[in-house]
């Protein structure tokens, strides 16, 4: 299995300007598309990866059999649309946690400290994991940062969604609260 290595989410602080960030982006991007994934996130099928290793290094479930309804997001600190994807899924915790709605994000940074400065500055209110050799990314075919899956009650995955953008806010949380109705 092949290690990932990002761009470190401090080289904009360091004086780098966004050019170089942006390109480094692009390259951390580029090495997702070239991964052949060993058992891809299908729609309709089980989810390939069973646990993340957690904050305190405890393995974090990605499918507990308790939510109803599970998001999980492929994260790393150097990924710009990450941070506008955060406030977003702390708002959705919040609204559709009650109704059984889980959200767990995964981080895929090399090194734990480049996340630890991403969260200091945009806060995760959703159940954080750790993966630095991002086995579970290959094994669920994320090709894009973000990236996330929707499992359903019976940890199945509903839909995969690569990328975050404003515009897309609406269509996944209208595709959530569809699938919480659900029976």
């Amino acid at each position: 299995m092949r290690t990932l290595h990002f761009p470190p989410a401090d080289a904009r602080r360091r004086g780098a300007s966004s050019r170089p960030l942006t390109a480094m982006a692009s390259l951390g991007a580029a090495l997702f598309m070239t991964l052949s994934p060993v058992h891809a996130a299908d729609v309709g099928q089980p989810l390939p990866v069973a646990s993340v290793p957690g904050a305190d290094g405890a393995p974090v479930t990605l499918y507990d059999g308790k939510a109803k309804l599970t998001y999980i997001d492929f994260w790393a600190s150097w990924c710009g649309p990450c941070r506008e994807s955060f406030p977003w899924m702390n708002q959705m915790q919040a609204k559709y946690g009650a109704q059984g709605l889980r959200i767990v994000a995964v981080n895929l940074d090399a090194r734990r400290d480049d996340a630890l400065a991403f969260l200091k500055e945009v806060p995760a209110k959703v159940t954080l994991a750790f993966d630095p050799k991002g086995g579970s990314a290959q094994r669920v075919g994320v090709r894009a940062m973000p990236s996330s899956v929707l499992l359903g009650p019976d940890g199945r995955v509903l839909m995969q969604h690569a990328g975050f953008r404003a515009e897309d806010e609406a269509a996944l949380e209208a595709r959530i609260a569809a699938a919480l109705k659900a029976p």
